[in-house]
């Protein structure tokens, strides 16, 4: 068994489908958009087959997002290396995207940085 895709609810779609192309290389479909209900979807695929949907629709609720609460905490993605890892990390922050932890080891044995992205969604990015 395996997980098909993960689906991410966002305001802004394009800046989301944007950040995900330019910084992980993913590769977007044409997208999908339903004019009765005006939701609207991209599928995000990655170089190792994973999947990211990201969705809209314009009544949608946007919560805070705390660091320490329910449900999904992060997407972690790995890059390959510790220098990759560290390249990544200062290009987004230069970017302007808040970094919520700077590159380091853990105790669980990884070695990784955590950002937010443009919404305050968390990005781990991960060997």
């Amino acid at each position: 068994m395996k997980i098909e895709h993960i689906a991410m609810w966002v305001n802004d779609i394009e800046s989301a489908r944007n950040f995900f192309v330019k910084y992980f290389g993913a590769i977007s479909d044409s997208g999908y958009h339903n004019p009765e209900t005006d939701f609207r979807s991209y599928f995000l695929t990655f170089s190792d087959g994973a999947r990211l949907e990201i969705m809209t629709i314009p009544q949608i609720d946007d919560a805070e997002k705390t660091l320490f609460r329910t449900g999904y905490a992060h997407i972690a993605f790995s890059v390959g290396s510790a220098e990759r890892v560290d390249e990544l990390t200062r290009e987004l922050k230069s970017a302007g995207y808040r970094v919520q932890s700077e590159p380091r080891h853990t105790g669980d044995g990884y070695y990784e940085s955590c950002i937010a992205d443009l919404e305050g969604n968390l990005i781990e990015i991960t060997v």
